[in-house]
């Protein structure tokens, strides 16, 4: 085995090998430190100096306005999931879901332990392979909801739905990062690390100020938007190497070019991948339609499933970890994140290409 195989997982994922060994160079001693980053205190200069180079440069990369707050949560986006309507639910009680996938609809599930539902749009019906176009919004909805990628069915979203002056809220866990986007049409934007951020153990959320003052002050202290905002994420313990690792990943996209230069390079990896599917004379079938494609999931099948537990079995063989569908739906997938090289990508293809030419 190589040092480093072709990791296509979904989530935890790759990460730049450049920040790979900037960590593992530094992890016994900070430099100028004497210490690690796992030992430092969250309260310490040199943490200080770790989240606000973070921040910093996440602001700098999306161009975050000034009337937003950026917090490190912990709890993942399906903390998220009750968090955003418990905040600002309030005090209609009621808001619209966009649904799209698994992660939308559990997203729903816990918005409905707070107040009414109004599913807007979903491509349920035809097991999610595409995202809808047409709308049935509220007239009086607190927030209109959506998933900005889905990565079990592989599609995405190529620009934001339009709701006028009712705050969009996205959880953006599995494209955060991927492109250049107006932060000014969102009211929340959160997302998980573990997939083009940083390492498992960080949530990332974007929230507007005007929003806080819904919070209903009877929430759970750890509940509360304010809470973290007014304490700068440092209430509790925040997940300090996780902030470091986003902190590196950040400056490396900065280093990349920025995301308009990461985005040229997403979709170079996601129309090699795409036209081998295409080419393959349906070999390769892709699941999404094509105008809802993701650029960070490529999804497909092929006729069997023997067939496709044949090609997982020899992607590992030959160095391609994580081509296994999710559990829930099988069949292939190809997690091309951020951190995921070109030729990584370029030497699926290949596989691909030699494995139809010898089973097709």
């Amino acid at each position: 085995m190589k040092d480093r195989i072709n990791n296509f997982n979904a989530g935890p994922a790759v990460l730049p090998e450049e920040v790979l060994k900037e960590a593992q160079e530094n992890l016994y001693s900070l430099p100028g430190v004497g210490m690690s980053v796992l030992e430092i205190s969250h309260r310490s200069k040199t943490f200080d100096s770790i989240i606000g180079e973070a921040k910093d440069n996440l602001k700098s990369l999306l161009s975050i306005p000034d009337n937003y707050h950026l917090l490190f949560l912990q709890g993942g986006a399906s903390t998220q999931f009750a968090m955003v309507p418990m905040n600002i639910m309030p005090p209609n009680n009621k808001a619209d879901y966009i649904v799209t996938g698994s992660w939308s609809k559990k997203a729903v599930k816990e918005a409905k332990r707070v107040g009414a539902v109004n599913i807007a749009a979903s491509s349920e019906e035809t097991s999610f392979d595409r995202i809808p176009n047409e709308f049935n919004f509220s007239n009086d909805a607190a927030y209109v909801h959506f998933t900005s990628n889905n990565t079990i069915y592989g599609t995405q979203w190529n620009s934001e739905p339009e709701t006028g002056d009712v705050p969009l809220v996205c959880d953006a866990s599995s494209d955060i990062l991927h492109k250049k986007i107006d932060v000014n049409k969102y009211g929340i934007i959160y997302a998980g690390a573990q997939k083009n951020m940083g390492p498992s153990g960080v949530t990332f959320v974007i929230i507007r100020d005007d929003l806080l003052k819904r919070s209903p002050d009877n929430l759970f202290t750890m509940l509360n938007y304010n809470t973290h905002t007014e304490k700068d994420s440092m209430f509790n313990t925040p997940p300090v190497f996780g902030v470091y690792m986003i902190g590196l990943v950040a400056k490396w996209l900065k280093n990349m070019g920025g995301l308009d230069a990461m985005y040229k390079v997403n979709k170079e990896k996601a129309e090699l991948l795409y036209n081998c599917i295409d080419e393959s004379n349906g070999y390769f079938k892709g699941h999404s339609q094509k105008d809802s494609r993701s650029i960070m999931n490529v999804t497909f099948n092929l006729a069997t499933e023997e067939l496709e537990k044949k090609l997982i079995a020899e992607a590992l063989a030959n160095g391609f970890s994580g081509i296994k569908g999710h559990r829930s739906i099988g069949g292939l997938r190809a997690s091309i994140y951020n951190a995921c090289p070109k030729t990584a990508v370029e030497e699926l293809v290949k596989f691909m290409k030699d494995f139809q030419q010898k089973n097709g």
